[in-house]
């Protein structure tokens, strides 16, 4: 499985990143599959670097904040308005149970159709498995000041070179603040894509709204993650020191996301 850091910024795009959007990639043994984790302000222009709009397969949106979600309005354009037509069907979106008609409202649409004609909308359910190709899908709700927010657990199994199937997990936090949904999202996840938009000592009167490096980092050693990538990290917080916070917290690997990296899981 690979994994395109397409955006990482937090809260609104930055000037070196999109705000949050990921790219995953793995193989079922037939074809390769795209799947796009959140769609945030800014991404849509940058996701076409690293693959054609027509070849995302789903989109998983862990909630309806516009740096996760807003882009959403600009690929409905792109679908319904191409020339010559879209060559596949409907995308689908799984998200919130609001998602289809949040989008609607955010573009002016009439809720009927709203964008139904260019995505196939499904909602989560809390722990219920979404599977498509090699993928599978399990939200996990988490601790943030919206009405749904998850945690996407994202278990792939593709084959190697020898043709034996290999399990590997990713597990993206979305926005959250520490809690038990995160912790089980993360169990033993081969990589931790963590938020930690806050700082230890500047936002401690902040509560239930985002991660700080070193609730991140304790985050991941209490549910056995092998490597933690940091991200969401807004314009006015330190990559380094929320890195500095993260790292006496989890002795495994800790590295800070940048956009147009790839990670292989």
């Amino acid at each position: 499985m690979k994994l395109t850091i397409v955006g990482c910024t937090g809260s609104f795009p930055g000037p070196g990143s999109p705000a949050s959007c990921y790219l995953l990639t793995a193989h079922d043994g037939e074809r390769q599959w795209k799947i796009v984790m959140d769609l945030g302000s800014g991404a849509l222009g940058a996701i076409q670097r690293y693959t054609d709009l027509e070849d995302i397969d789903a989109i998983f949106l862990t909630h309806l904040h516009p740096d996760h979600c807003m882009d959403l309005c600009g690929l409905h354009v792109a679908v319904r308005w191409k020339p010559g037509g879209w060559g596949r069907d409907r995308i689908p979106v799984w998200g919130p149970a609001a998602t289809a008609d949040r989008m609607a409202t955010a573009y002016g649409l009439e809720l009927d159709p709203g964008m139904h004609e260019e995505f196939d909308f499904s909602n989560w359910s809390e722990r219920q498995s979404v599977q498509l190709g090699p993928f599978t899908v399990t939200p996990y709700a988490v601790n943030h000041p919206v009405e749904e927010a998850y945690a996407l657990r994202v278990e792939v199994t593709e084959p190697d070179k020898d043709g034996k199937a290999v399990s590997r997990v990713l597990t993206y936090s979305g926005d959250t603040d520490s809690c038990t949904g995160l912790e089980d999202a993360a169990r033993n996840a081969d990589l931790f894509l963590c938020e930690a938009a806050f700082e230890e000592g500047r936002d401690d009167d902040i509560k239930d709204v985002h991660l700080t490096g070193k609730r991140a980092g304790q985050a991941a050693t209490a549910a056995g993650a092998r490597r933690l990538l940091l991200t969401h990290i807004p314009v006015w917080t330190s990559q380094t020191k929320v890195m500095a916070e993260a790292r006496p917290e989890f002795a495994g690997d800790v590295a800070v996301a940048v956009a147009g990296v790839h990670y292989t899981v």
